[in-house]
């Protein structure tokens, strides 16, 4: 088989894409302190510069998922990896503030397009027995990259400058631009279900808005684990940055792995059973991190933290694919819009909300209210999803 034509070079060319645009978004936090000198820019203008990207990548999310439904997905996936590789190589040589909100909201939109486009494209060349599987590698890869990011930002700013890391990210990004306008991935055969699909009909679908909700509390959680874990480690148990990055780096190979044995277990226990079940096995362990009393409990505790995360966020993407089916017609496009745009709304409002709790309650009671809500919130969601069918529509 062609190389062109083969779905292992589509998913190939998903996870680099992935995996670049979390690069992208990681690699320059090394080099934040150069920027603020050179641009004399203050913490809040670096923070918002920062929070700029998750604005485009609302913005963009579901109407680029549904013109790639529309138009196929070939073109707006190179689309995505040359304003991905622009806007960073846009990094390297910015000289001002303006410039680099420029460059960071190209590169949010950029997100967009990567991640919706290029899941629809995953669920478009595999079934629902495989979709599971797949996912898997591919978030495996791409949590390599969150991983790696800024320690790969750190080591080519160290031997080349402010320059290099944003260079590398950006022939990462053209590489995959090339490769995508390359592909000739399988065309759903659209004169199967003629019928037009628009985004409202899609997300008034009761199976899609409920997945929605699931990834908003899912994402809401991973984020307000950021700022908080690191608070509670720094007040309560006197951690270094080195310690506490150390162990976020440690637990966060969890999502690397997990994937990989979760992913084939879809097929088998079902996306919605294993995205329910892991959001309650995440809550019941939150009260546990407030036990942590030294490096290696701690270490051990957040490594099983994350597995826990992982169980949720492969089988959900998954899960999205399957519900996305009760619309009809070819809409994953517009699904994993919905999907982005949910993931982006948590990553908004955890942090916000956690902070202010962890303020006024402590680390330890934030940590048990926020289990009690969720694991109400996911026994609610499975008993009025009990009786959803999924359809065979693919």
């Amino acid at each position: 088989m062609n190389w062109r034509t083969s779905r292992s070079s589509a998913v190939a060319f998903v996870t680099l894409a992935t995996f670049a645009d979390l690069v992208a978004y990681s690699v320059c936090v090394p080099v934040l302190p150069d920027f603020a000198r050179r641009l004399g820019a203050s913490p809040a203008q670096i923070g918002l510069m920062f929070a700029s990207f998750g604005v485009t990548l609302l913005a963009v999310s579901v109407p680029m998922g549904a013109v790639s439904d529309r138009t196929g997905r070939r073109l707006p996936l190179v689309s995505g990896m040359l304003a991905l590789a622009g806007s960073t190589w846009t990094f390297a040589y910015a000289d001002s503030l303006a410039t680099l909100f420029a460059a960071r909201m190209i590169q949010g939109a950029a997100d967009g397009v990567t991640w919706v486009v290029g899941f629809a494209l995953i669920a478009d060349c595999y079934g629902p027995e495989d979709r599971g599987r797949v996912m898997g590698y591919v978030m495996s890869g791409t949590s390599f990259g969150i991983m790696v990011g800024p320690s790969i930002g750190g080591w080519l700013y160290e031997a080349g400058g402010i320059a290099l890391p944003f260079q590398f990210v950006s022939v990462l990004a053209l590489v995959a631009a090339v490769g995508f306008a390359l592909l000739r991935p399988p065309i759903r055969d659209r004169a199967a279900d003629p019928t037009p699909v628009s985004i409202l009909s899609v997300a008034r679908v009761p199976p899609v808005a409920l997945c929605a909700v699931i990834v908003v509390v899912t994402s809401a959680t991973v984020a307000m684990l950021e700022p908080v874990l690191p608070l509670f480690f720094d007040r309560r148990l006197g951690f270094t940055p080195a310690q506490v990055g150390l162990l976020f780096g440690t637990a966060a190979v969890a999502l690397i792995v997990m994937p990989l044995v979760y992913g084939p277990a879809i097929h088998r226990w079902g996306a919605r059973q294993l995205t329910l079940t892991g959001l309650v096995l995440a809550a019941l362990w939150m009260p546990v991190m407030a036990t942590a009393s030294s490096f290696p409990i701690a270490l051990a505790i957040m490594v099983v933290q994350w597995m826990a995360i992982a169980l949720i966020v492969t089988p959900s993407l998954a899960y999205m694919a399957e519900v996305t089916a009760f619309a009809g017609g070819d809409a994953y496009g517009i699904g994993y819009g919905i999907y982005n745009t949910a993931w982006g709304v948590g990553l908004l409002s955890g942090p916000a909300l956690g902070g202010w709790l962890f303020d006024r309650i402590g680390f330890a009671t934030l940590m048990t209210s926020w289990a009690i809500v969720v694991t109400a919130f996911a026994i609610a969601t499975w008993w009025r999803s009990r009786d959803w069918e999924l359809g065979p529509k693919t």
